[in-house]
């Protein structure tokens, strides 16, 4: 399998201004399955919130993409990534597309299409939905199915300038299905390369798990990364990655309360020339205000834990959004 060389990298790199952004799901879905479901693929909603990315200055951002979508309904799954890039493209920003997620933070690890479930106020992402499901990455005999769906998915949009990135994975082996995931993602980065997408492929570094990170490491294009540390602790991961001399992007961080903070980390992406994407842009049915783990009864943070906007469009901290602002304008070609 060969990745892209560390001059062709670099070349895409420097072809876009400073890569500042965020992690969206819109503030009517409970999971990214909801957001992609017919009878909750908000248009209208979509373009309003990436207005107020645009007014923020933010030119990029991800989304991870469910496959149990793409599986009932791949046409029509389709055509909203299609609307989907032509809303993020009236406001200039680019998008990094995520294939799969082992994330679970309530208790689906298998979703369903069908209507998604309520919120329960007080539980963190209590609807949130893996992609494609544990029970699929652990049967083998289910894997050609998304090859199936890596292939039509990165095959139709292969040379979409409005496509960053493709990131084929969020978080493997997370969410209790352990290191299984690990030969799914080496299968993945083989199946994503035989289609030769003219954007990048990577896979984030986010935890110390050396098996894991050796595959990633050894097959991005790009090399990224997740870090909800302090400022500290990001500036020791941002050096840590330089040894392989390719461009590096942070594609989640920004947690208060454990001191990943926009007045502390942001200048520290800016001045090594780190991308970032940080979590959450407007707080809605995933109340990701609360920690992780929070759940009824429990005690309300201090310090909300990700997002910059209340639900109404206005901000929790105007002051975080001037020196996103400021930032972002300094880099500009």
């Amino acid at each position: 399998m060969i990745r892209w060389k560390q001059s062709r990298a670099w070349n895409w790199y420097r072809r876009h201004r400073w890569l500042c952004g965020f992690n969206y799901i819109p503030s009517n879905a409970i999971s990214y399955t909801e957001m992609w479901m017919g009878y909750s693929f908000d248009p209208n909603r979509i373009n309003a919130e990436l207005a107020l990315a645009e007014r923020t200055g933010f030119n990029c951002l991800r989304v991870v993409l469910p496959y149990i979508v793409w599986e009932h309904e791949p046409k029509l799954f389709k055509q909203r990534l299609s609307k989907f890039l032509s809303l993020c493209e009236k406001h200039k920003i680019k998008v990094m597309f995520t294939l799969f997620d082992d994330c679970v933070f309530g208790s689906i690890s298998n979703p369903v299409f069908a209507r998604q479930p309520a919120v329960v106020k007080g539980w963190y992402a209590n609807g949130w939905t893996p992609s494609p499901g544990h029970r699929m990455v652990r049967d083998r005999t289910q894997w050609p199915r998304l090859e199936s769906y890596v292939r039509d998915i990165i095959g139709t949009f292969k040379n979409d300038q409005r496509v960053l990135c493709w990131d084929l994975y969020n978080e493997p082996t997370n969410g209790g299905v352990g290191d299984v995931s690990i030969g799914l993602v080496e299968e993945v980065f083989r199946w994503a390369r035989r289609v030769d997408p003219a954007q990048p492929l990577t896979i984030a570094i986010w935890n110390s798990n050396a098996g894991l990170n050796n595959v990633v490491g050894r097959y991005s294009d790009i090399i990224t990364f997740h870090n909800y540390g302090n400022a500290k602790a990001l500036l020791a991961h941002i050096e840590s990655l330089k040894r392989y001399n390719r461009p590096i992007i942070c594609t989640e961080w920004l947690n208060r309360s454990r001191g990943s903070l926009v007045k502390s980390c942001l200048p520290v992406f800016q001045s090594h020339n780190v991308g970032c994407m940080h979590w959450g842009l407007v707080n809605g049915k995933t109340q990701t205000h609360l920690p992780w783990g929070h759940r009824p009864g429990d005690p309300e943070p201090k310090l909300w834990q990700h997002d910059l906007y209340r639900p109404d469009f206005t901000p929790y901290d105007s002051n975080e959004l001037d020196l996103f602002h400021d930032l972002i304008k300094e880099n500009r070609k």
